[in-house]
């Protein structure tokens, strides 16, 4: 089958793109309002853009009212957000968060969670979560209806378990398939887990190239 997106009604675009882009990391996301009151929410429109500086994207649509989410809304009024890294062992407690509830609503509570300080930002991370992400807000792209948030990494925590410590110049690097994160799949319900790499395929060096190409000749 084929589809023109202009043609395609939005929720069938939504379907199709989460159906392909897959799969991908999710960003539990934790924020403040000016009040000190917290939300917590899941997005899988998240991926890691740059290291230089440390640059995320987070795409937050709009409620189908129009009106801008808790997590876009706190983002612009203070600039400042948590990814909280999901696993299988918090999958549960990440999919109440998810659950529509009211503005008031503390999704923390009523997923049964705790929080821990972040280092810099004021809004905390996940007590329970084993890998966060502290963000400022670098900037953020209204595009239609959805919100393009790029934040900043100014702090990473990262329980010691799940490291590996740097040794002759190389790391640190983390035991992803200890740490067991989870990817989000189609619009399904459906999940995947990353503690199951099934190859290792290092990089092929220019050199190791034309080596290669020279022995095949």
């Amino acid at each position: 089958m084929k589809f023109e997106m202009d043609k395609t009604p939005t929720r069938q675009v939504y379907n199709l793109l989460i159906g392909l882009v897959a799969p991908r990391p999710i960003a539990w996301v934790t924020t403040m309002d000016e009040k000190g009151r917290l939300n917590a929410a899941p997005f899988s429109a998240y991926n890691y853009l740059s290291t230089h500086p440390p640059i995320v994207g987070l795409g937050v649509a709009d409620r189908s009212g129009a009106s801008p989410k808790d997590t876009a809304r706190n983002i612009r009024r203070t600039g400042e957000f948590v990814i909280n890294v999901v696993t299988e062992d918090l999958l549960g407690k990440m999919n109440i968060c998810a659950t529509d509830f009211p503005h008031e609503v503390n999704e923390l509570e009523e997923a049964g969670l705790t929080t821990a300080p972040s280092s810099i930002v004021k809004v905390p991370r996940i007590a329970e979560a084993h890998a966060a992400l502290e963000c400022t807000e670098f900037t953020t792209l209204a595009v239609g209806r959805s919100n393009i948030i790029l934040g900043r990494v100014v702090a990473v925590y990262i329980d010691d378990r799940f490291i590996i410590p740097e040794q002759n110049g190389a790391g640190p690097y983390v035991k992803s398939q200890e740490l067991n994160a989870v990817g989000r799949m189609n619009g399904l319900g459906s999940y995947v887990h990353t503690r199951d790499a099934f190859l290792t395929v290092p990089r092929i060096s220019l050199e190791d190239w034309e080596k290669g190409k020279q022995s095949s000749d």
